[in-house]
């Protein structure tokens, strides 16, 4: 029906525009254009407007992704619109020019790129939504972002090769000098995929993960992890100083995670005099019990108070306990309590911690008898 309308206004006007030199079919391709391009300006626009009350209606229900989905869809819906409408158009502009061939491929590759960029908008704002909401003890964030970065460079490769094939390219050609070419920048960039192959060993084995305090015994490494990239780790250092470390680094070093320790430690060695040996066994006893008793010493875990040695100055007994805490700020004021308190009962029992002294014995030796000279008898 559209031809036989077409053909009919032709037809018409073919007299009239004859007479003033201009051609009926250009009239026409100038109105059909002016056509297309307004459809394509209201088509927008409705998009646009339809989309924002579907976005409006999905943040009064109670799922958190439909409204996600839509806030996602606003750009490239419109941008889907103008693609479709002013390619069309130059299409239709280019009718019986040899490049008009060229638009049909060409509005199919920049679809795919446009529904490419929704689907990635549409990943990255539930990455950071669940990253934004979720607690440390629901999701590992650590293993958010690195499933993110998966799926997206999985749409982008898939969606490249979608492209490719829209557009003529043999797509098993390409993965074939994919696969040779692989080989060459493989030996090439050797230290580039065992960089890559230790992140991915990062991202699956979560020995640490983003603000975690970690530190190497075979490296001069140590501080909180600020973020995790396919070739680089950084970690920033207690004295605020980044540490770049790549990762290939962490597939031939132990690493310790003090962030995931349980309970913290408390092992001290304390001396008392050794004139104030006779209070020692009540100390050892005061001691242990004020530590069984203590709020914030987890009495499950080994405690241990023993009198251990003869020292050089002192009677040395230690103190073998764990905190509940795991913070290493609340840990050192539990820890201080306690030694006060130690000190504490050290005096109740009118004894004293000793320090370094040393006792000299000096031995006075017995003076001897000086001999009396012999007297000579006297001479008549």
């Amino acid at each position: 029906m559209i031809e036989l309308l077409i053909e009919s206004l032709l037809s018409l006007l073919e007299a009239p525009l004859t007479g003033l030199g201009i051609a009926p079919i250009a009239v026409l391709r100038g109105v059909e254009l002016f056509v297309i391009v307004l459809l394509t300006v209201f088509g927008a626009y409705f998009v646009r407007r339809f989309i924002v009350s579907l976005k409006q209606r999905a943040e009064r229900t109670k799922s958190k992704w439909d409204d996600t989905f839509f806030a996602a869809l606003q750009g490239p819906a419109r941008t889907l619109v103008w693609v479709v409408g002013l390619t069309f158009a130059l299409e239709r502009a280019a009718v019986g020019l040899d490049i008009q061939t060229i638009f049909a491929p060409l509005r199919a590759a920049l679809v795919v790129a446009t529904l490419t960029w929704a689907l990635i908008r549409f990943i990255d704002r539930v990455q950071r939504r669940m990253m934004r909401e979720a607690g440390p003890e629901d999701l590992d964030l650590t293993t958010v972002e690195a499933i993110g970065r998966l799926i997206r460079i999985t749409v982008l490769i898939t969606s490249g090769l979608i492209i490719l094939q829209t557009l003529g390219f043999s797509v098993s050609g390409v993965l074939a000098f994919g696969g040779l070419g692989g080989i060459a920048v493989g030996f090439a960039a050797k230290d580039l995929l065992s960089n890559f192959f230790g992140g991915l060993m990062i991202f699956l084995d979560r020995p640490f993960g983003v603000g975690d305090w970690v530190r190497s015994p075979d490296r001069d490494i140590e501080g909180t992890v600020e973020s995790l990239g396919w070739r680089l780790t950084t970690i920033r250092t207690f004295d605020k100083r980044p540490l770049y470390v790549p990762n290939a680094t962490f597939l031939s070093i132990a690493v310790e995670n003090p962030s995931r320790m349980s309970h913290r430690r408390i092992f001290e060695t304390i001396g008392i005099r050794y004139d104030d040996a006779a209070q020692l066994k009540a100390i050892v006893s005061d001691v242990e019990t004020m530590l069984k008793q203590h709020p914030d010493i987890d009495s499950d875990q080994t405690l241990m108070v023993y009198f251990n040695a003869f020292g050089a100055s002192s009677l040395d007994f230690f103190i073998y306990c764990f905190t509940k805490t795991t913070v290493w700020t609340e840990y050192h004021r539990v820890k201080q309590d306690v030694l006060f308190q130690v000190y504490d009962l050290i005096s109740q029992q009118g004894a004293d911690v000793a320090f370094p002294t040393q006792t000299l014995h000096l031995q006075v030796e017995p003076e001897q008898a000086t001999p009396m000279p012999a007297q000579l008898p006297q001479t008549q």
